[in-house]
């Protein structure tokens, strides 16, 4: 069994969305309960998706050109990866697009000792990214503009109904093993109905994706949105009382403040 395992609450909202599959990894061979989850499933190089020991990366190929090439990702045994592993099956789209992104930066640029644009930008989103989900674009606005108390207090009824949130950042979850007031994901908005099913969230933001890359928009992170998850309704029983929201070492007024 991977270890940690045990004590992820998969009742708690972040992870609600991965349950089902996230009972894999209490199997005693949690990488064959991986890929049996991941039967069909392929890269953006049309290689069927394994999940292999970390041990079978070659010395001297990158983590990203590896997958890539061979459809098999390395995957540790510890908490970090087996949240990239169950990414990898609710979002196969989205991942398979930005392994694709990586590999090719690497293929074009070769591995610098700092990353280029692009690649910083695709590893914050795999690592740290959550969707926002809503058609009302006044709500992406008061999040963009750091308007907090729009966004947590007085619209406070639009969570659930027009807005919601889907992780994704595989580094995020990890962090919410162990919740804190800080924890602040990277937030990526998504005009959709937060009730929308997930292959057609993993559908769409691949291709939005794939778009804002081709523009060559997705280098330094400027479409990102700064989100305290905390702050989330439903996410902490602190947060029902408005005073949480005053800690502005968290909830940050922001060079886009807009309250």
């Amino acid at each position: 069994m991977l270890s940690g395992i045990s004590g992820i609450d998969w009742t708690r909202p972040w992870f609600r969305p991965l349950a089902a599959s996230g009972a894999s990894l209490a199997a005693a061979a949690p990488r064959q309960a991986l890929n049996a989850c991941a039967e069909g499933l392929k890269n953006a190089n049309g290689r069927p998706l394994r999940f292999v020991p970390q041990a079978d990366l070659p010395d001297g190929v990158a983590y990203e050109s590896h997958i890539f090439a061979t459809g098999r990702v390395p995957t540790r045994d510890n908490l970090h990866d087996a949240f990239n592993a169950l990414i990898w099956l609710h979002f196969p789209a989205t991942k398979a697009l930005l392994n694709r992104l990586q590999a090719e930066a690497i293929a074009r640029d070769g591995v610098l000792p700092v990353r280029g644009g692009l690649r910083d930008a695709a590893t914050l989103f795999d690592e740290n990214a959550v969707l926002f989900l809503t058609e009302d674009a006044g709500l992406a606005q008061a999040l963009q503009g750091f308007a907090w108390r729009t966004l947590f207090i007085t619209a406070r009824p639009a969570w659930g109904n027009t807005c919601g949130v889907m992780p994704f950042g595989h580094a995020l979850l990890e962090k919410l093993t162990q919740p804190y007031k800080a924890v602040t994901a990277h937030a990526w908005w998504l005009p959709l109905p937060p009730d929308t099913p997930r292959d057609a969230i993993d559908g769409y933001l691949a291709q939005s994706l794939a778009e804002v890359a081709e523009q060559d928009a997705l280098r330094g992170g400027r479409r990102f949105a700064p989100l305290p998850v905390m702050g989330i309704p439903g996410w902490c029983d602190e947060n029902e009382n408005s005073s949480f929201y005053d800690d502005e070492s968290v909830f940050r007024p922001g060079r886009r403040h807009a309250d």
